[in-house]
């Protein structure tokens, strides 16, 4: 085989294991920070006050006002009271939305984040930033916003209800799936990409039979950190654009979102990414193409199967076709507006993923 690859990796600290969370205050040694406020969404409150208690006055706040798409009006007030509290540093507790947050404030201010996932969401490894304005959500990237330090315990993670760590498992796959047809995947990624994959495919599982089980928390961040670093180190295709419109125009729920489109955007990408369909094909139980093992998976852990039951009309394909297709972006396969209709109207109606156009 011969190599042509360009590979960066992101600098950031990880401490991963149970019980790491009591490490979190060496973390801000290591990283010189004095006076840090910790931000969370509403369900974390109670893990954040937690952590605000254990660092006593080195904590000058918990705000705990994180939403999905991390609107710019929630960023803008948050923003604010990190500079009236003198704030050096920000701690994010949860998911996507409070490490969100996070970057916002990192982006415009440059406050350092360490990053204390409670789910498999994965933004903690990547340098990828999201706002949304207006029903028009943007991203982009940029190194200010990727965590310096990140603790994963996956002790944390065992409150999490099981059909919310179904589908931010699945949300954290598909990071893996785009990073294996990625026109800069490079083979550490891909090594990283399909390890990644094969150990949630297997505890997501063990965590559906037993929401408690040790070793399935713990393997299912393990993959989680593995698919979100995939993420930081290759750019986002098809599936993550029509992710990010559908979460951005509609407000549909992100991870829920990430695990019905996702069979359906590797049916089409299939046949023009043989390399990803082998490692995939590795990395999932059962037999077929890996989009219908996808598939086959989600429906087996209980996992919702179609956009509608999330809340989106069929009226609105249309304009998510549409936006989808306005701006260009890597992709296996090119993707016509028709292409993407196809796709969503599938998705929509929780039809069995097929390769639109074949």
């Amino acid at each position: 085989m011969t190599y042509d690859f360009t590979y960066e990796a992101n600098p950031m600290r990880v401490r991963f294991g149970a019980g790491s969370l009591s490490v979190l205050a060496d973390e801000l040694d290591h990283l010189g920070l004095r006076r840090v406020l910790v931000l969370c969404s509403p369900s974390q409150k109670g893990t954040a006050e937690r952590i605000a208690s254990m660092l006593g006055d080195r904590c000058v706040g918990v705000r705990a006002d994180a939403v999905m798409h991390v609107p710019a009006e929630v960023a803008k007030r948050s923003s604010a009271e990190a500079l009236s509290l003198g704030a050096d540093g920000c701690i994010t507790v949860g998911g996507g939305s409070s490490i969100g947050l996070g970057k916002a404030i990192a982006l415009v201010h440059g406050l350092p984040i360490v990053a204390v996932p409670t789910t498999y969401a994965g933004s903690e490894m990547t340098p990828v930033w999201g706002l949304t304005t207006d029903g028009r959500k943007e991203t982009g990237r940029d190194i200010r916003v990727l965590p310096r330090s990140v603790v994963y315990d996956p002790e944390l993670t065992t409150g999490l209800p099981v059909d919310i760590s179904v589908t931010s498992g699945i949300n954290a796959v598909a990071h893996a799936v785009e990073a294996l047809y990625a026109p800069d995947l490079s083979p550490i990624v891909a090594l990283m990409a399909e390890d990644g994959v094969r150990a949630l495919a297997s505890a997501l599982p063990a965590i559906v039979a037993d929401h408690l089980d040790p070793q399935a928390r713990s393997d299912a961040l393990y993959g989680a950190w593995l698919c979100g670093a995939t993420l930081g180190a290759t750019t986002m295709s098809l599936h993550h654009k029509l992710c990010h419109s559908l979460g951005g125009t509609l407000n549909l729920p992100h991870a829920p979102t990430h695990t019905v489109v996702l069979p359906h955007a590797l049916a089409f990408n299939q046949s023009a990414a043989p390399g990803a369909v082998t490692a995939l094909s590795r990395a999932l139980p059962g037999s077929g193409d890996p989009a219908t093992r996808l598939w086959e998976l989600c429906r087996g852990l209980g996992a919702p199967r179609s956009l509608a039951e999330l809340g989106m009309k069929e009226k609105d394909i249309d304009r998510i076709a549409d936006d989808v297709t306005s701006r260009s972006y890597g992709n296996p396969r090119p993707v016509t507006r028709e292409a993407a209709t196809a796709i969503l109207h599938a998705a929509w109606a929780g039809d069995p993923p097929t390769d639109i156009g074949q």
